[in-house]
């Protein structure tokens, strides 16, 4: 450890800034309070959305579909068709849609 906080000091960091494997405490608490800062940011977006979509249950609008909506809103072209095919194609197989005849 003595090692280490000799190397810091030829570095010109603080001495009470310990290394370890090349990482400082600085940089760890740094990363961590960093990570811990967007987490309640996103605790409270989470809030936002939860109370939006309270709003919009209030208003009769069904949640359940509002969450489908925004999915297939985010997903691209390509991949919205093949889903919807795959779909087609299972509801076909269950008999849930007529056959398609040649």
């Amino acid at each position: 450890m003595a090692r280490a906080a000799e190397l810091a000091r030829d570095r010109g960091e603080k001495s009470e800034s310990v290394v370890t494997s090349g990482v400082t405490a600085d940089q760890l608490r740094s990363f961590v309070e960093r990570i811990e800062r967007l987490e309640e940011e996103k605790k409270a977006l989470s809030e936002d959305i939860k109370e939006v979509y309270a709003e919009a249950k209030s208003e009769g609008f069904d949640t359940k579909i509002m969450r489908q909506v925004i999915r297939i809103r985010k997903m691209n072209e390509a991949d919205l068709q093949e889903q919807e095919e795959l779909i087609e194609v299972y509801k076909r197989a269950l008999g849930m849609l007529p056959d398609v005849e040649d």
